[in-house]
């Protein structure tokens, strides 16, 4: 049974894998569509949005004017065409590792999918701007300057009924944030009450490589909002809602301040409005275009015939790095979503991040973490250690016992607890120091399956990228050889009945085969906390042999 359950999980993440591979990319809808902003009697917004007639062009639709902007760290493709933000290249992040030439496309509208920002301004009865408002710009190209801290790209609307809109996305160096004015001139002859709108719309993103559960385990997709918890209350709360959980139910929520995200592994776009006004964040799937939406809504606001309204926010579009979120937004820095194990985590890449300091190579970091995570738990090791060496020390007479009572399970485990105490020893003390260490463990997991900082990361030799799997699965058979030679030094399932002596046996050949397709950097850990166990468990069994020897000495004395 165990043969034929470790033969059914190797076909299912194979065929995980074969469909990451050559399934065919979902094809993205031609349009979105989204209801106008309507006044209810006491002159709010009721809707959110960008007009009955608002379409986005199609995923691949290159044929608008555009405005392209280049800085240290982004290149971002702006459609003239309501001043949306189509596609934003992240410079420092490659696509895939074959291709290290090719960056990484946060936001895109190309190969299938479609990712976008939008943005604008609604009227009471009608979009004042949306996306298929023609803004023009001074110049078609924009780049930030040697020595520049900041850059400004302007654009500009002039509608025939008297009003005009600036539209200015400023950028900043060594920074993922882009400011957002949108500033509304009215010179209609009449009052006019409008609210801007910022939204990201999206098709889901495309698998990454390796199977799901890999990946799914440590990336969340969806959208994550940090809400307050009612009108009026200090007290703010992070949530989120995967996209799964969109395609049932919509999100909406009205408060003052806070931020809303759009979230995928490694990676983040978010909307920061002015922490002081109103906000009405709402989450859902577009029936019409089948696309996920994070959208922001801001106050309902008066502009008097001849005056103008500023409305201001901030974008963040980037990775999800350790360092800096927390000076994006309030509490930004929990989409990093450690849950219960931050307070574990964090000190955790702390150090890893000064071995990497240190070295410059995060393979040999997580080598220099795992031996100072070994030696912080050397005492309990030591403790396991001894406990299962005694348990070997007793495996004939445990067999023995076997022998003696048989199949008769309730004779034999009364003969066996005699046994240990009269030799003053607890079966049980092994599985502690496990217990207490599991945290750890756990939150090395998330430590290097979530950080950003080692996507892509090179080791040495055939070992070139942290966060994917061996692709000579070298490093997983050397962890079952290291695993198998770990069972024979403690000599556990010599105190065991044969059928978990059976089970002992195949796991190293199970756990080989699962972690085939584990990042390298996590297979790394586990293969050289295994070797120094291994080294930890023949060094305490040498003393132990030492031990009992010179006891045999003063005895014969």
């Amino acid at each position: 049974m165990v043969l034929v359950a470790f033969l059914g999980l190797f076909l299912f993440l194979l065929y995980q894998a074969w469909e990451t591979d050559y399934a065919k990319p979902a094809q993205t809808q031609q349009s979105s569509s989204a209801s106008g902003v309507a006044a209810d009697a006491g002159g709010k917004a009721a809707t959110a949005a960008a007009g009955a007639t608002d379409v986005a062009p199609a995923a691949g639709a290159l044929t608008q004017q555009h405005v392209q902007v280049q800085t240290d760290l982004l290149v971002v493709d702006i459609a003239l065409a309501g001043g949306e933000i189509r596609r934003v290249e992240l410079s420092d992040f490659s696509a895939d590792k074959k291709h290290p030439d090719q960056k990484l496309a946060l936001l895109d509208d190309r190969n299938g999918q479609l990712f976008t920002f939008l943005s604008g301004i609604a009227g009471t009865e009608q979009p004042l701007t949306s996306s298929q408002t023609s803004f023009t710009s001074p110049q078609a190209e924009y780049k930030l300057a040697d020595g520049a801290a900041t850059l400004d790209v302007p654009l500009e609307y002039t509608d025939t009924s008297g009003y005009s809109v600036r539209k200015v996305f400023h950028f900043k160096r060594d920074s993922y944030e882009i400011g957002l004015s949108q500033t509304l001139v009215n010179h209609s002859g009449k009052e006019l009450q409008a609210a801007s709108y910022l939204r990201y719309q999206r098709t889901p993103p495309p698998a990454e490589a390796g199977p799901g559960f890999m990946h799914t385990a440590s990336g969340f997709l969806g959208i994550g909002v940090y809400q307050q918890d009612k009108p009026g209350s200090s007290d703010y709360a992070y949530k989120k809602k995967a996209f799964t959980k969109l395609d049932k139910e919509a999100y909406d929520n009205k408060q003052t301040g806070g931020w809303i995200a759009m979230l995928q592994h490694y990676f983040v776009a978010a909307i920061v409005p002015p922490q002081d006004q109103g906000a009405d964040f709402s989450g859902k799937k577009d029936p019409a275009s089948q696309l996920y939406q994070a959208q922001y809504l801001g106050d309902l606001l008066k502009v008097a015939d001849g005056a103008e309204q500023a409305y201001d926010s901030k974008l963040y579009i980037g990775p999800v790095a350790h360092r800096g979120l927390e000076e994006v937004a309030p509490r930004f820095e929990l989409i990093e979503d450690y849950s219960i194990l931050a307070s574990v985590v964090k000190p955790l890449f702390w150090v890893l991040s000064h071995y990497h300091t240190l070295t410059g190579n995060w393979g040999w970091s997580i080598i220099l973490l795992t031996l100072t995570v070994k030696a912080l738990f050397f005492k309990l090791s030591e403790a396991q250690y001894r406990s299962t060496a005694k348990m070997k020390k007793f495996s004939p007479r445990i067999k023995e016992l076997r022998e003696r009572f048989g199949d008769d399970r309730e004779r034999l485990n009364k003969a066996m607890m005699e046994l240990y105490k009269k030799e003053g020893f607890n079966p049980l003390a092994g599985c502690w120091p496990l217990l207490v260490q599991m945290p750890v463990f756990f939150a090395l997991y998330w430590t290097l399956a979530q950080s950003v900082e080692l996507r892509q990361a090179p080791f040495v030799l055939w070992m070139q990228d942290l966060s994917g799997p061996d692709p000579y699965y070298i490093l997983p058979v050397l962890y079952g050889i290291s695993m198998w030679v770990q069972q024979r030094l403690s000599g556990q399932s010599a105190t065991m009945d044969p059928t978990q002596a059976k089970m002992m046996n195949i796991m190293p050949i199970f756990l080989t085969g699962l972690f085939l397709f584990f990042p390298v950097g996590l297979v790394l850990y586990w293969l050289v906390s295994n070797l120094t166990n291994i080294l930890q468990q023949w060094v305490i069994a040498r003393r132990l042999e030492a031990a009992d020897l010179k006891k045999g000495e003063l005895a014969k004395k």
